[in-house]
């Protein structure tokens, strides 16, 4: 045993894996209600949004730089505010964003960690009060 630790990017299975969790993601945002207008009617749109995400998580985990290497410091918040994100948003993107990690699936403490972060990321990107009620 050489005693160095796996990123979390190379414990989840590198690019192959995110990739294809991407993929399985965005092919549930392309016919969710909630979801699909978010994004550009346009296909070439969710497509750039797909690497976008796709760029972003290998980086966040771990991976090569290749998201601020093509498109500067994330900014998350600040890229999210145009779209209006409620409960019901977080909660469709939470619900497709798990649909994929299961049909992926990761092994269980990379899934546990990336479930603690999208509940997380998904919650802070709210940017639209809800109803009182």
């Amino acid at each position: 045993m050489s005693g160095r630790f796996l990123s979390m990017y190379e414990a989840a299975g590198g690019e192959e894996t995110f990739t294809r969790l991407v993929r399985h993601f965005y092919a549930g945002v392309a016919t969710d209600p909630i979801l699909r207008p978010l994004y550009p009617a346009d296909p070439a749109g969710l497509a750039a949004a797909e690497e976008h995400l796709r760029l972003f998580l290998i980086q966040y985990w771990g991976g090569p730089a290749w998201y601020t290497e093509r498109r500067g410091h994330p900014r998350l918040r600040l890229r999210h505010l145009p779209f209006p994100i409620g409960r019901a948003e977080r909660d469709a993107w939470l619900r497709r964003m798990r649909e994929a990690m299961d049909a992926v699936g990761l092994p269980a403490p990379v899934r546990e960690a990336f479930d603690r972060y999208f509940e997380s990321a998904a919650t802070a990107m709210m940017n639209r009060p809800e109803a009182a009620g």
